[in-house]
């Protein structure tokens, strides 16, 4: 025979911004004790104290069960479509009530029809006691026409407070649309598009203050950089001289000090090579003058 419940129907009442307690009464009308397992199709929801345990013959357990807060309450019409499962199996009378968890494991692999299931739907109440009008909205599930059998899964037996972004019913399915559609939204593209955008706008600035307009801006960057090659030309010719002539200083000192004489010769060495100035003038001068004439 299966477990008696009291109520048959779990009802909250508004308002839901905070958690809200429903006490459900688990009876053992049979003659054997029976172990009991509380599962729900919204175990994130739900907190169920105790979720699982052992009824001796004849007496009966107070479960509770509390909803956990929300941000914003549902609509007034808004239907909840969570549920709740209650399953029951017969044990033997000297059953270690400590070893529920590893008896419904084997149950469930060996003898899994032995199981007998009670359904508990829950119900949203207004927060005055009137009854609400029946509305095809739904909460925590699929719509109302849809009759595909919901998963249940066992809830926690506690949870804490429920951060900024708790989960609400009216904002789940919300969520999971947002997920699936992830960066290929329409936002996503236009992300996309405004940066190639401003990227191929970007170019052809940068390109056209680069070169020249006309021909009179070409003579003039032309005239600059001859005046710089010549510049660098010059500092570069007097930096050589300076160069030689501090080398060839020092090499006659050496000289008079090896071999002891006031001679005044100066050997000058030549320049160990073209100073990188010049070639980088020289470059920038090629470059200009094809680019005005080719």
């Amino acid at each position: 025979m299966s477990v008696e419940l009291d109520p048959p129907e779990l009802g909250f009442r508004r308002p839901f911004t905070h958690e809200v307690t429903q006490l459900l009464r688990l009876r053992n009308p049979s003659n054997d004790p029976i172990a009991f397992k509380v599962k729900t199709t919204a175990p994130k929801q739900y907190c169920v104290r105790p979720n699982s345990g052992k009824i001796d013959a004849g007496r009966d357990v107070e479960v509770q069960v509390l909803l956990q807060a929300m941000r914003e309450d549902p609509p007034p019409d808004a239907r909840c479509r969570d549920k709740f499962l209650v399953q029951t199996v017969a044990l033997s009378r000297d059953s270690d009530a400590s070893n529920i968890p590893a008896i419904w494991q084997n149950i469930e692999k060996v003898n899994k029809s032995s199981i007998q299931e009670r359904k508990i739907r829950v119900a949203f109440l207004p927060a005055d006691g009137s009854t609400s009008t029946p509305s095809h909205q739904n909460v925590h599930g699929a719509h109302l026409g849809d009759e595909a059998p919901p998963a249940y899964g066992s809830p926690a037996p506690s949870f804490g407070s429920p951060g900024p972004d708790t989960v609400t019913p009216m904002n789940r399915s919300a969520n999971l649309d947002a997920e699936n559609k992830g960066q290929t939204g329409p936002t996503g593209a236009q992300s996309v598009a405004s940066n190639v955008q401003s990227t191929t706008t970007a170019a052809p600035s940068s390109v056209a203050n680069a070169v020249p307009t006309s021909g009179d801006d070409l003579r003039a960057q032309l005239a600059d950089a001859t005046a710089t090659i010549s510049r660098l030309k010059q500092q570069a010719e007097e930096q050589g001289l300076r160069q030689r002539k501090g080398d060839a200083v020092n090499q006659d000192a050496r000289e008079r000090i090896t071999t002891g004489t006031t001679g005044m010769g100066v050997q000058q060495q030549p320049a160990d090579g073209v100073p990188v100035q010049v070639v980088a003038a020289l470059c920038l001068l090629s470059f200009l003058l094809a680019y005005f004439f080719f």
